[in-house]
């Protein structure tokens, strides 16, 4: 939590690392695009098999396709996204910031003057912020689009049925959580592997300690936050009733 209030807090200064933000950007865009929507398709095949097994039993079937969309925009897509971005981004992460603590780099910016947080960790952070954002949505679509194709060749579902629910229960305010979470989420394992990696035990093995580590303690905490922010947003904006 202090890692995450300096992050906030240095975010505003004037010696923001615009370049190294860029960089972190494409890295952890580059390994993380391929293997969120590899995921994303058997989420949204899962989701739609499920969920259409169901409201045929309930004689709800009409509603497969707004159920489906709402399971994959409020919680499937930003929990594909942020454990792509932890598991993915936030190893490597961890992995650079702790080899340069263990070769004593992080020390040596330290007594030049210069922040590690700043300079390191910042871009890292708000760079897996962006790509979160992006990539939730790119998740959705192509967990809806999984979605969709097997409900309609594989539970023989109607096209014109499974588009059509879409505005019955789903609302803008569906897709606003889920980037929020995105968000919420990317900073979350940003900032986790950060700690980790600048305070890993010492030698190579204290590093690869650090990034097992970074992770589940991540994982741990997605599921958590996601718990709380699902159920205030399910307090302040209740189910619309089909």
């Amino acid at each position: 939590m202090a890692l995450g209030l300096d992050v906030l807090r240095l975010t505003f200064s004037s010696k923001f690392q615009v370049r190294e933000f860029v960089l972190q950007f494409w890295f952890v865009a580059s390994v993380s695009i391929l293997p969120a929507a590899l995921v994303a398709i058997p989420f949204g095949a899962v989701i739609a098999l499920q969920l259409g097994t169901l409201t045929v039993q309930i004689g709800a079937q009409s509603f497969t396709g707004a159920a489906a969309v709402l399971a994959v925009v409020q919680q499937a897509s930003p929990i594909v996204t942020a454990l792509m971005i932890s598991g993915a981004a936030g190893t490597a992460i961890c992995a650079d910031l702790g080899a340069r603590t263990i070769r004593e780099e992080i020390d040596a910016m330290a007594v030049l003057g210069i922040s590690p947080v700043q300079r390191l960790v910042v871009p890292r952070v708000w760079a897996s912020v962006l790509v979160a954002l992006l990539l939730n949505g790119m998740v959705s679509v192509v967990g809806i689009v999984g979605g969709y194709v097997f409900n309609v060749l594989v539970q023989g579902g109607t096209p014109g049925a499974y588009l059509s629910s879409f505005s019955a229960l789903a609302r803008l305010s569906d897709l606003a959580i889920g980037e929020v979470k995105a968000a919420i989420f990317g900073f979350i394992a940003a900032v986790v592997a950060s700690y980790r990696g600048l305070h890993p035990r010492p030698g190579p093995k204290g590093v690869g300690d650090a990034v097992n580590e970074s992770v589940v303690i991540t994982f741990i905490l997605l599921f958590l936050v996601n718990l709380v922010i699902t159920t205030v947003y399910l307090q302040l904006f209740p189910p619309r009733i089909g």
